[in-house]
């Protein structure tokens, strides 16, 4: 296989142009050496060369192994050119001064921190045995030392900062994903609750159907209007679920487990006050959805003659009860998805699902309900 190079780049692209702009401090010490000759210059020279190097190797090795060393090597240039040629040249420590910032560990920083103070220092006393030929450049050059000393500091804010904001970036995508993927199940769940146990019973009907057209035509043509009303059911249900708006009250859902219970031939008996006014509208919706897989299991799985829906209320809870006249089937206990969607809806608002089986099966679904008016009333 052909080897495919690994492309050049001068500098990481993710900083654009910056480095290069970095460069034009460099035109200080190349003027200072100019006014050097000979050998003197050609080793100036060299070591601004292996500076730039450096440099471009800092960017590429950020808090990698040879990271340290690189930042020792421009200290070493930096205090070679300022005793050795200018005391100006000192101003080069602004280069490591922006990359010892980078450090990501505190005690690398703190080290890399005090070697560049010594460097800036050690410049400094240089520039003060030159006093005299100085004067008054002597104050501009302390200032600029001290801007050296702290400019660390600032890099290291603005790089903890880089940080945050990328690992915020990629905490933000992860919950994105986790997004999609809960809305990927809540849609399976809801396809599962609703639209899919409905099919089910047009299925098992238009079997009926079929069975009857040739035995019993007007049974038949009753079994058909049934599957009629049944698959405009269906329809409702698709509909909310592709609008993604569909937040039911209990008494909403109870006209349509009523259908469904008819449909089935099963007679549906109720108990309690279904209003639940002092209920959330996410606790109403889950109730909701929980009694529909509920009533669902009582049509696929019970073979009953009749099922008593009850709402219980308690203080500081409500539950919801569904009993069928069933043959207690103990498989109940093995529906997969039904019941357990139903514990997982019920564990997203403190709720507890309970199953008795006896003489037909009883599922007792049980939340809490927080009555918060009556006590702000009682606080005005």
């Amino acid at each position: 296989m052909r080897s495919k190079l690994k492309e050049f780049q001068l500098f990481p692209k993710e900083f654009g142009f910056f480095p290069l702009l970095f460069l034009l401090y460099l035109a200080f010490p190349i003027f200072y050496m100019l006014g050097t000759s000979g050998a003197k210059q050609f080793f100036g020279f060299m070591m601004l060369a292996i500076f730039i190097i450096s440099y471009r190797q800092l960017y590429f090795a950020v808090n990698g192994k040879t990271f340290p060393y690189w930042i020792a090597l421009q200290l070493g240039i930096i205090v070679i050119l300022t005793i050795g040629y200018s005391p100006f040249n000192m101003l080069m420590g602004f280069f490591p001064a922006n990359f010892i910032g980078w450090h990501a560990n505190k005690r690398n920083f703190r080290i890399a921190w005090l070697a560049l103070t010594l460097v800036i220092l050690l410049g400094f006393m240089s520039a003060m045995i030159q006093a005299s030929q100085l004067g008054a450049d002597m104050i501009m050059l302390g200032v600029f030392c001290l801007v050296m000393i702290f400019a660390p500091f600032a890099t290291r804010s603005m790089y903890i900062q880089m940080e945050l904001r990328s690992e915020l970036d990629l905490a933000k995508k992860k919950i994105e994903e986790l997004v999609k993927r809960e809305e990927r199940t809540r849609i399976a769940r809801d396809l599962h609750d609703t639209l899919g146990h409905t099919l089910s019973l047009i299925t098992l009907k238009s079997q009926l159907v079929e069975k009857l057209v040739t035995k019993s035509p007007e049974k038949a043509k009753l079994e058909a209007k049934e599957i009629e009303s049944t698959s405009r059911i269906a329809l409702k249900q698709l509909r909310e679920l592709v609008s993604d708006m569909r937040s039911m009250t209990l008494a909403e859902e109870l006209v349509q487990v009523e259908a469904i219970l008819n449909a089935a031939g099963i007679e549906p008996k109720y108990k309690g006050d279904v209003e639940l006014k002092d209920a959330s509208q996410l606790t109403q919706n889950i109730l909701s959805l929980c009694l529909r897989e509920a009533v669902t299991n009582v049509v696929k799985h019970s073979q009953a003659t009749s099922c008593l829906i009850e709402l219980k209320k308690a203080e500081g809870e409500v539950s919801l009860v569904v009993k069928d006249n069933g043959i207690g089937a103990l498989e109940v206990n093995h529906h997969g998805n039904g019941l357990n969607g139903i514990k997982e809806r019920l564990s997203l608002i403190d709720g507890r699902l309970s199953l008795k089986v006896d003489q037909g099966t009883t599922v007792k679904m049980t939340v809490p309900i927080v009555i918060r008016q009556n006590q702000e009333e009682e606080q005005l």
